[in-house]
């Protein structure tokens, strides 16, 4: 009688413990908040860092040219994310799983807006056709109307990374 009841207090305890595991992964899903905008796509929202899922923007440092002359396009693509978001709440829809720094995979929203598609559309990250095809249409718009990095030439921010 006994073993009975501790066989059944085992499989209640078994299944609470599950139910707590998958509550918790169900709620993990989204981080809201506040953000730091590290660069053109990544953000932090407390603790948590972002990469923004199937972008690809210039990096910090990164150089390119329009009209002739070199800009700070890592910047300005910076500045672009950080102004669209303009101390607003985001929400991002995060994949379970880290990259290899240990950043979450996203995709990000303030208000209604993709922040994603938005950064894409208006040629201020290139579409991260390694990781996604989400954001080709995109990419080719802002390259037809010479948006952005398509106003002049860019080294793409993979191969500026491989050589910097």
């Amino acid at each position: 009688m006994i073993k009975m009841l501790l066989e059944k207090q085992k499989k209640i305890i078994l299944s609470l413990f599950f139910l707590l595991i998958f509550i918790s992964a169900s709620t993990a899903d989204e981080i809201k908040g506040f953000s730091k905008v590290i660069d053109g796509d990544t953000v932090h929202i407390n603790d948590n860092k972002i990469r923004l899922n199937g972008i690809d923007a210039p990096e910090k440092r990164q150089t390119c040219i329009k009209s002739g002359q070199e800009y700070s396009c890592g910047t300005e693509s910076t500045e672009a994310l950080l102004k669209k978001i303009e101390k607003k709440p985001i929400i991002c829809k995060v994949e379970l799983n880290k990259d290899r720094y240990g950043r979450f995979i996203g995709v990000c929203f303030v208000e209604e807006i993709n922040l994603n598609k938005w950064m894409v559309r208006n040629g201020h990250a290139v579409a991260y056709r390694k990781y996604s095809k989400e954001y080709i249409q995109d990419e080719e718009y802002a390259k037809k109307e010479k948006i952005g990095l398509w106003s002049g030439t860019f080294l793409e921010p993979e191969k500026w990374r491989k050589l910097n």
